[in-house]
């Protein structure tokens, strides 16, 4: 198979970009998709991922590739600041898709096949790891104002909670006072749950 996977014929580059498709589709549809539901970027990431897998397989001088890379990197953080669309993690994203399509076309002899398996095996389990945790690790946040302020006494934390899990629909689990109006009789809360 190492024969096949590194030889410069038609059908090596075809082995490579099912592999490099099959870790997109791993990477961009049952990880990105399923903890972000953005569909919208999903035909952005596939095209990218494609794209860069030809444009680095045609291309046979590492030096080239090298600025090739540099230039991409340049690419996105102009993206970046210039648009409103991409988040943080949508960048890490793209950039992903973009080193897992680098990593697949580059015909390295040195690296057996099953090397470039577990090197896109490590992404995409890093990236889920990573997801799991953000998952389990992160809340939501409403802003609210709340008008009873005797709940807010030391002592009653309990049933604050409940009040406000009652009110809110949804089990509240941390609550942060941003400030008090006492002529008004109201307090703006953060409070934090778990979707």
């Amino acid at each position: 198979m190492d024969a096949l996977f590194h030889g410069d014929t038609l059908g090596s580059l075809l082995i490579r970009f099912v592999i490099n498709l099959i870790f997109l589709f791993i990477l961009i549809n049952l990880l990105y998709f399923r903890y972000s539901k953005k569909e919208k970027f999903l035909f952005t990431f596939f095209l990218i991922g494609i794209a860069v897998f030809f444009i680095c397989s045609m291309l046979k001088d590492i030096e080239i590739q090298i600025g090739m890379g540099l230039g991409l990197f340049a690419i996105f953080s102009i993206l970046r600041f210039r648009t409103r669309n991409f988040s943080v993690k949508d960048m890490a994203y793209i950039f992903t898709t973009i080193g897992i399509s680098v990593i697949n076309s580059v015909n390295t002899p040195g690296i057996p096949f099953i090397g470039f398996l577990i090197i896109n095996a490590i992404i995409v389990l890093t990236a889920f790891i990573l997801e799991e945790y953000l998952k389990k690790n992160s809340f939501c946040k409403y802003s609210i104002f709340y008008d009873d302020l005797d709940l807010l006494k030391p002592g009653n934390k309990n049933k604050l909670m409940k009040d406000l899990s009652f009110r809110l629909g949804h089990n509240i689990l941390k609550i942060n006072i941003r400030n008090i109006d006492l002529k008004r009789k109201i307090a703006q809360l953060d409070v934090f749950y778990k979707e």
